[in-house]
């Protein structure tokens, strides 16, 4: 098959599946995590034969995965070649190689094949942009690296891609990208937060946050500079997991993801994820560093698929108190609360764990006194409340956009969790 029949067919298949009702899905998405499990999964040297039920696997993570990389893929790539063609053009025979940024020090590789390229094609487009076969799209991808999985995108004739990298920093492709005067814009959303302060021209009809955490702080301002609701897509090296819709509702990937979820307080879930559509890295079971509020009810787009309510941060930054009873945690979204509905003209910050018994509270010198007071001593109640020898210290400084790592309001640097 062509990689144009592939995506074609990706994105058809995509539109279908989301028109079946819950029960019909569950029912279809039982049968295809059944034939990936007997069929693919085995190939894999790292498994070797299909399990009995899913639940029989092992868990699996980064640490794992990395420690183990040519047993967790069909081919028999070691990471010391993908590493390799990573840092070159992305490619390996005919697969693709791409790697994450590393938000906490710990790259990731992926391994992907020329048919499973064109099918996340034909998915992504499937459900950020449906339209696309109406209306010829340009797309501007605003990312810290261009992985070969946008290559594909570039060979479609509805779909005119511009890559910009976001390491060189917004003022070395501002020019560029104005001119692209692209209909959809995918980018981390302190970037759409930059292009709004600066006050781009640009007219897009669609805008997507990616690559960082959505801080509600960030909406406002993104969605009244162009005009439009701000929707999401939630992509990580392992795979894509949820896309919003046009009703508003980031929906999981669950047509080509099975997720089981871990419970870990305040509602929250940290998933696991089976991507049953991948065929060359397998992925079963695989613990995922980010912390989820689902939604309680479906959409009111009528898809069968899940929704999340938020993304709320990643387990690397829970702070980790110590107490005489184990250890406390504290989740990203109480911590970021706690400083924003401290005072309305608090609209940036860091906080930051540097020791067991440290915080830092890093604030803007620009801010008023009163309202960065106010942030200190909220932020000193929230802690005193769980573990009263917490020091929390305010630091005055500048918070410059920076390109070189993704935006995290609220970071844990203890190293990792035990």
């Amino acid at each position: 098959m062509s990689g144009f029949a592939e995506a074609l067919g990706s994105f058809a298949h995509t539109r279908w599946v989301s028109r079946k009702s819950r029960k019909n899905f569950e029912r279809w998405q039982a049968r295809a995590l059944r034939r990936w499990l007997d069929r693919d999964l085995p190939l894999a040297p790292f498994y070797g034969k299909p399990p009995r039920r899913l639940d029989d696997l092992p868990v699996t993570d980064k640490a794992l995965l990395m420690a183990n990389f040519e047993r967790f893929n069909i081919r028999g790539v070691s990471a010391s070649d993908a590493w390799g063609a990573a840092s070159s053009d992305g490619c390996l025979g005919d697969l693709t190689v791409g790697a994450s940024t590393g938000t906490s020090g710990n790259r990731g590789l992926f391994v992907i094949s020329e048919a499973e390229k064109y099918r996340w094609l034909g998915t992504i487009l499937a459900k950020a942009i449906p339209d696309l076969l109406w209306r010829r799209q340009r797309v501007a991808v605003i990312l810290p690296q261009n992985s070969g999985l946008y290559d594909s995108a570039r060979q479609s004739r509805r779909v005119e891609l511009g890559f910009f990298d976001l390491r060189l920093g917004p003022e070395s492709w501002r020019d560029a990208l104005e001119d692209f005067a692209p209909t959809v814009i995918i980018a981390p959303p302190k970037i759409l937060r930059h292009v709004a302060t600066e006050n781009f021209r640009l007219a897009p009809v669609r805008v997507f946050a990616a690559a960082e955490t959505l801080d509600p702080v960030d909406r406002p301002v993104i969605e009244a500079f162009f005009g439009l609701p701000l929707d999401q897509i939630y992509m990580a090296t392992e795979g894509l997991f949820a896309v919003t819709c046009r009703e508003g509702g980031l929906h999981l990937a669950e047509d080509s993801v099975y997720f089981e979820f871990e419970p870990v307080g305040d509602g929250l879930v940290t998933p696991l994820v089976t991507a049953f559509r991948r065929q060359t890295q397998i992925m079963a079971r695989y613990r995922m560093n980010d912390l989820l509020r689902l939604s309680k009810v479906p959409c009111r787009c009528g898809s069968p698929l899940r929704t999340v309510d938020e993304i709320v941060g990643r387990m690397d930054d829970v702070f980790r108190l110590v107490s005489m009873h184990g250890p406390i945690l504290v989740t990203p979204d109480i911590l970021r609360n706690a400083v924003l509905r401290a005072d309305r003209r608090i609209d940036d910050f860091r906080l930051i764990q540097t020791a067991a018994d440290r915080v830092e509270l890093r604030l803007a010198p620009g801010l008023a006194n009163d309202a960065a007071e106010a942030a200190l001593e909220a932020v000193r109640a929230l802690l005193a409340a769980r573990q009263p020898s917490v020091a929390v210290e305010l630091v005055r400084a500048p918070l410059p956009l920076e390109t070189g790592r993704k935006l995290r309001r609220v970071e844990c640097r203890l190293g990792a969790r035990p």
